[in-house]
């Protein structure tokens, strides 16, 4: 493909260059590539402005005030955005149904729902997220929620290339403020909850909401559907924004008037919906537990009746969905009965949420385990901990991926919010104690992780899955 078929208006000889791909990193620059330089929190991408040139670069997407020799400066003043719009030009064709959800928690277990629900009514389905790139018989880390445009537009033309017609993905807010989901049409977008998370980047939850919001007010189709779990708080500024773009709404939760949760009930290895639809009611047994999981299964739901599935077939069909990695996932049962269960709760809703699903299933004492992220969020620490000392029977405070900080000094802050908790720094060692005292009736939660399998030690990732270590501290 030709430069001058990427962006309008192009006049010059070098319009007529044939381009070979697109990058943001300049070590995978190759002659005919397309650099984008952008300025980042860490890193300068116009510092590497002459390194991509050497290496073959044809064109540089940048701030006009950057200074390109040797190369076609495609100015613009939100160059993330004009980079992503050629790329997108460069990968096409991607799935003919693309579906995307923000929100803080439950992303990935609803994209990964919806990929089921259309893999059962026969569609070949995908799902990009935090698991990586999840088809019917193959997953793929990509390591980030969101990654970076090139990558993001290259996978899902690879996708289309290999049949598939459906996909959903997770839209972080670092993806939205960074225009790494932009370019390829978005037919239906979700909404899930807005708590307090990745302050550390965005400064305020005010920016945070913004960030969620460019999904709404710009990124999904104007002919679209917004998806939104009216059940919290955030939701009637999602509305608006949607329907001030004219975007059709479907609102979904115990306030949802599209498909309105009527009752829940848990039940041994589950819980049973009642959904009202059109005056209708329909019964649905979800083989998932927890409050959480019946709103992430709603939304999954409601993304796929937004893109034409039939409402009887769809609650049929959500009957049999199965558990995502790392979400409540039963690990493992102790040797005196306990089942423990692994999450990826980070956040105090996340882990308010993931005890509150265990605690109708629990005769004993619910056990909780957690502990915070280094280089991340620290106002959060603290709230953490009284989340869980107020809902669970014991707590002990552990590691999670302590990066570049004292894993010590997190713990304390942590600690600062959980009185009564006991704290035991090696996370392994602090699995094994809290499977160890776990009687008849107990229930053990391993929060933070979730489908994680390394732990991130300074500029090290240790193997480490919370999964396979409750099943060796079980056995």
């Amino acid at each position: 493909m030709r430069l001058n078929e990427l962006i309008d208006g192009i006049a010059l000889p070098a319009g007529e260059a044939r381009v070979t791909g697109f990058a943001i990193d300049s070590r995978k620059v190759a002659p005919g590539t397309v650099f984008g330089a952008f300025r980042g929190a860490v890193h300068n991408g116009e510092d590497y402005i002459a390194q991509a040139i050497a290496a073959g670069a044809i064109a540089i997407v940048a701030r006009p005030e950057a200074i390109v020799e040797g190369a076609l400066h495609i100015a613009d003043g939100e160059p993330r955005r004009a980079f992503a719009q050629m790329a997108a030009r460069f990968f096409a064709p991607f799935p003919e149904t693309v579906v995307a959800v923000t929100g803080t928690n439950g992303k990935t277990s609803t994209v990964e729902l919806t990929r089921q629900l259309w893999r059962m009514a026969g569609y070949s389905a995908a799902s990009i997220g935090t698991l990586g790139v999840t088809t019917a018989d193959d997953s793929v880390s990509t390591g980030l929620t969101t990654p970076d445009i090139a990558t993001f537009l290259s996978n899902m033309a690879g996708l289309r290339r290999e049949g598939v017609t459906h996909a959903a993905f997770e839209a972080s807010s670092h993806g939205l403020s960074q225009f790494r989901t932009e370019g390829l049409p978005v037919r239906a977008a979700a909404f899930t909850n807005l708590s307090r998370d990745h302050l550390d980047y965005h400064g305020t939850m005010e920016a945070y909401l913004e960030a969620k919001l460019r999904l709404f007010a710009e990124v999904v189709a104007a002919d679209g559907t917004a998806v939104v779990w009216a059940d919290d708080d955030a939701s009637t500024r999602v509305v608006e924004i949607a329907r001030e773009r004219g975007v059709r709404v479907m609102t979904v939760g115990k306030s949802g008037e599209s498909l309105k949760l009527v009752a829940r009930e848990p039940t041994q290895l589950g819980q049973t919906l009642s959904i009202a639809v059109d005056g209708t009611t329909h019964t649905v047994t979800l083989p998932l537990i927890g409050a959480y999981q019946a709103a992430n299964a709603l939304v999954a739901a409601g993304l796929v009746i937004a893109t034409g599935g039939d409402v009887a077939e769809v609650f049929a069909r959500l009957q049999r969905v199965q558990p995502v990695r790392g979400r409540l996932e039963r690990a493992a049962i102790s040797r005196t009965g306990a089942p423990i269960y692994v999450d990826y709760a980070h956040t105090p809703d996340g882990l308010e949420a993931a005890i509150e699903a265990l605690r109708p299933h629990t005769t004993g004492r619910l056990i909780a385990l957690f502990g915070a992220g280094g280089d991340r969020d620290t106002g959060k620490r603290p709230l953490m901990g009284a989340v869980a000392t107020r809902l669970a029977d014991h707590v002990i405070v552990t590691d999670d991926n302590p990066r570049s900080e004292d894993a010590a000094a997190i713990r304390r802050a942590v600690l600062m919010g959980a009185p009564g908790a006991v704290e035991i720094g090696g996370r392994r060692e602090a699995i094994a104690a809290a499977i160890a005292q776990a009687g008849e009736g107990d229930i053990v939660l391993l929060a933070g992780k979730g489908h994680e399998q390394g732990q991130i030690v300074g500029d090290r990732v240790l193997p480490f899955d919370d999964v396979q270590v409750a099943r060796e501290c079980a056995g």
